[in-house]
């Protein structure tokens, strides 16, 4: 009687498929590396292009509002006020009755560290995915006392990444609807979350920027501090002011 051969492996087949399940664990695996190297080296990719996206929006948002304020009204109503400042302080007040959470509502340029982004109201998570976000407890540039901005370091565009390389005198621009704002940098302080301190009335027009400290945590703050050193208002065939 004869018996039956035992069927014989394909080795073949277990080889490429063990090959192929080893080209996936590979590539897999570069994929995680290259994550965390872009987000090292630079910011969180995926976020940051969709941070792209609503900055964008923003860009339009604020164009949009830019034509409609201020309004020929809103001029007439600061028109017998005397100096830019109160002028200014008049417009932020009227502005500050237009706005809500999320809406784009001006510019922050720092020229030192390459930043020109869209800010916006508020401080909330959807907020702040679209740029740095305005503290609404805290003055409107312009209407007087401390404003503060927060902002990301490693997602969602990461504007405020490089706020430790801000230097004493470094320039930081606020451009609003109704003025423009030049301050400069005196000083960056680390902090803890609790602080609420930093954005308390120091007796001038402040600008405190806030970030998570240090990257990749959210243990402490990292704040700049900046002073304002001239306002100045521009809107074609409405009217033209400049401080001293």
């Amino acid at each position: 009687m004869h018996r039956r051969a035992p069927p014989v492996r394909d080795d073949s087949s277990v080889n490429r498929g063990l090959r192929i399940a080893s080209v996936a664990l590979i590539t897999a695996g570069l994929v995680v590396i290259a994550d965390v190297v872009a987000t090292l080296a630079w910011k969180e990719p995926i976020s940051s292009a969709y941070g792209s996206i609503q900055q964008q929006r923003a860009e339009d948002e604020l164009a949009d509002l830019e034509s409609r304020f201020p309004a020929r009204p809103d001029l007439r109503k600061v028109a017998r006020v005397h100096g830019v400042r109160r002028k200014v302080r008049g417009l932020a007040g009227l502005f500050a009755q237009r706005i809500h959470d999320g809406q784009a509502i001006g510019r922050i340029a720092i020229p030192s560290i390459d930043l020109d982004v869209v800010a916006v109201q508020g401080t909330g998570t959807d907020d702040l995915e679209k740029g740095p976000g305005h503290y609404a407890d805290t003055p409107l540039p312009g209407a007087g006392g401390t404003t503060a901005f927060a902002g990301h370091r490693t997602t969602y565009l990461a504007p405020f990444r490089h706020l430790d390389a801000l230097d004493p005198g470094d320039e930081i621009d606020v451009v609003m609807p109704y003025a423009s704002f030049k301050y400069r940098v005196e000083r960056i302080r680390i902090v803890d979350p609790s602080d609420v301190g930093i954005v308390r009335d120091v007796g001038h027009e402040e600008l405190v920027l806030t970030a998570c400290h240090p990257l990749y945590s959210a243990s402490q703050r990292i704040a700049a501090f900046a002073r304002l050193a001239r306002v100045s208002f521009f809107a074609l065939g409405r009217g033209r002011w400049s401080d001293p």
